[in-house]
């Protein structure tokens, strides 16, 4: 198992030492962002803010519209919270192309608590035009998704957790397009629509209901904006309910973004997501388990919401 924090940073430093223009900024987060590599290795591609995420994203800015390809690292909750003003003005209204890459998200920080919990993150920033958010699913997602966005033309922010995380895939035989939700598993009985670390629950569900006898889909929505509304109409004309998996608050998220793309012929949706609590002080681990996002509280979700619906 692989961190999707480190497999970015490592794939940032190896692209970084060939070209000169990749820059990595962080608020004294070298640690927590694994940067510790590239900032030994490539100090004057390095910025150093301290704590001050507000300066850092102005900074990044700065560097990217003189022409540099900058990534702005650090733990999620502050970025999407703290400088949200300039994140809104300076990166999306003004469109300068800075990936932000936020650590620990979601519940990663665990018994830290609300403080340092990201949950309103997808919620915000896709509300801001032109703004690209991302949340890859592990560490093969990640590698192709960083060089991608080398040379992305819009700010983005990338969402990664803390842990190293299981593989979802095998190997690097998938598509990974901008806006394009991939098909972990086929399915015709229900859709598990997931983002970021809970794709690996969804799916290790979808394998507790195979056992069953039910037949459920996985879609791995690394990509929430652009969204694949396609994708997810699709998979409910073919299999008649789906249900969403976010480590985020149930407002505003993933669980939001099907329903809406669902509005105008709808069919029956369950989110599984925070509730609208300050969340139980524990591991990231637990905490899943306790709001029901880990595979087997999917798995007992999907069988229940089948059941209602026969």
């Amino acid at each position: 198992m692989i961190a999707c924090r480190k497999q970015f940073t490592d794939t940032l430093l190896e692209l970084a030492r060939q070209d000169r223009d990749i820059v990595a900024v962080t608020t004294d987060a070298r640690g927590s962002v694994t940067l510790g590599d590239f900032a030994t290795q490539l100090p004057e591609q390095f910025v150093e803010c301290g704590i001050a995420e507000q300066d850092a994203v102005g900074i990044s800015a700065g560097l990217a519209h003189s022409g540099k390809k900058v990534f702005c690292c650090g733990p999620a909750c502050f970025y999407v919270a703290r400088s949200l003003e300039q994140v809104k003005v300076d990166l999306a209204y003004s469109q300068n192309p800075v990936t932000i890459l936020g650590v620990s998200g979601g519940v990663a920080y665990g018994a830290l608590g609300a403080t340092h919990h990201s949950l309103h993150d997808i919620a915000a920033l896709r509300t801001f035009p032109g703004m690209t958010v991302c949340l890859p699913s592990d560490w093969r997602v990640t590698r192709k998704l960083v060089a991608l966005l080398v040379d992305f033309p819009q700010p983005c922010y990338v969402r990664v957790g803390r842990a190293a995380v299981p593989d979802v895939y095998a190997d690097d035989n998938f598509s990974f397009q901008p806006g394009r939700a991939i098909t972990v598993v086929d399915g015709t009985d229900l859709t598990i629509v997931a983002t970021g670390e809970t794709v690996y629950h969804a799916w290790q569900a979808a394998l507790l209901l195979r056992a069953e006898g039910i037949s459920a889909r996985v879609l791995d929505c690394s990509w929430l904006k652009p969204f694949d509304e396609e994708a997810i109409r699709r998979a409910a004309r073919e299999t008649g309910r789906i249900v969403t998996v976010e480590e985020h608050s149930r407002y505003g998220g993933l669980g939001a973004m099907v329903c809406e793309t669902l509005s105008e012929h709808p069919v029956p949706v369950r989110i599984l997501g925070i509730p609208d609590e300050n969340v139980v002080h524990g591991s990231n681990t637990e905490i899943f388990h306790h709001y029901g996002l880990d595979a087997e509280g999917i798995a007992r979700a999907a069988r229940s919401f089948l059941t209602e619906l026969i």
